[in-house]
């Protein structure tokens, strides 16, 4: 059966009605169902309605899984550098997750280490490999605890506030991405508050929160990651050899008697609702001309080796006796390339 010239005019118009209105005018999800039951009128069943309008805007589980974890793994293996164990493990927990058709509980991972060792550039590849527009999709979410909960006498608002914008955004969108950043400096106790939803539960209040994933990010623990490489190192082992058997319960019950994390006596880590504490090792000299070079690629220039040398150089590396990894990581590699290329 063929469809009618006008009849595909008049749905093409109305999947591109929410982009020639403004956006205040109707609510996002009644006009979506209106422009849902009207295409589908019109085109008589031969253009799916989510499809076509996903095409002009960005939609919940917009990417198939199976991408979202290929994306994953590829983008990982050409941008990190150093951290065997964050690929690993981050690829096969996300890559299950996702594949998992009755998680029982959402996805929770703790990055930690120290600062320039990879974890918000980890998390960016996360909402990347999940949703095209990444950190700026409207289904991640993003909380820096110096920006977002600065004050400590404030902490049972933070908590109601928390709630509701979770709450809200996963009953709009259940594979909802939720990133928390400085969880070091983040109050003791405001984020067991969230404790209800990274649960066993299958719905709360109606509401299901199985599909959606958390991600902590915090320098705590950082002491404990460097310990451990250390004692390798000084071994005769290589970085390579350290599994995540060998540091994730030392790191977990370090960051649970930390008074200075934001998971002190955390009940998120009592009641073992964090599934994986990640660690970042911290970076090598070798690690650090890797990032280098992937910054002056990224410009658009052919490598300098001498300049990548020189830059390599200029950071200031720990212990003070072996001077084996550096204590910035590759966080000011792209600020001092400017000092070459302005």
């Amino acid at each position: 059966m063929k469809l009618r010239r006008g009849a595909l005019r008049a749905a093409l118009a109305l999947v591109l009605l929410p982009l020639l209105t403004p956006a205040s005018a109707v609510e996002p999800i009644s006009l979506g169902l209106a422009i849902a039951g009207a295409a589908a009128s019109a085109l008589t069943g031969f253009i799916s309605y989510p499809r076509l309008y996903c095409y002009f805007r960005e939609c919940c589980l917009h990417r198939h899984d199976r991408r979202a974890a290929a994306a994953l793994q590829e983008n990982l293996d050409k941008k990190l550098f150093g951290q065997h164990l964050v690929n690993k493990v981050v690829v096969k927990a996300v890559r299950g997750f996702l594949n998992n058709t009755n998680a029982k509980k959402p996805l929770a991972l703790s990055l930690h280490g120290w600062t320039g060792t990879g974890k918000n550039f980890v998390s960016k590849i996360v909402a990347e490999s999940i949703y095209k527009r990444g950190l700026q999709s409207k289904y991640v979410h993003q909380f820096v605890a110096t920006l977002h909960f600065p004050h400590a006498h404030s902490i049972n608002l933070y908590k109601d506030q928390l709630q509701s914008w979770i709450r809200g955004n996963v009953s709009i969108c259940p594979r909802s991405l939720f990133i928390f950043d400085e969880m070091d400096k983040m109050h003791a106790g405001l984020i067991d508050s969230i404790k209800p939803f990274l649960d066993y539960y299958e719905l709360l209040d109606g509401v299901s929160y199985r599909q959606a994933i958390f991600i902590f990010l915090s320098n705590a623990g950082a002491e404990k990651i460097t310990e451990v490489a250390l004692d390798f190192w000084r071994n005769g082992r290589t970085r390579e050899d350290i599994q995540l058997t060998d540091i994730q319960n030392a790191l977990s019950v370090s960051v649970f008697n930390n008074k200075n994390s934001g998971f002190w006596h955390s009940t998120l880590i009592d009641r073992n609702l964090i599934d994986y504490f990640i660690p970042f090792l911290p970076l090598e000299y070798k690690h650090v001309k890797m990032c280098v070079r992937v910054e002056i690629e990224s410009r658009g220039y052919t490598v300098d080796e001498e300049i990548v040398s020189r830059i390599a150089d200029e950071m200031t590396y720990f212990p003070r006796e072996e001077r084996i990894y550096s204590d910035k990581g590759c966080k000011t590699v792209d600020a001092k390339l400017d000092y070459y290329y302005d």
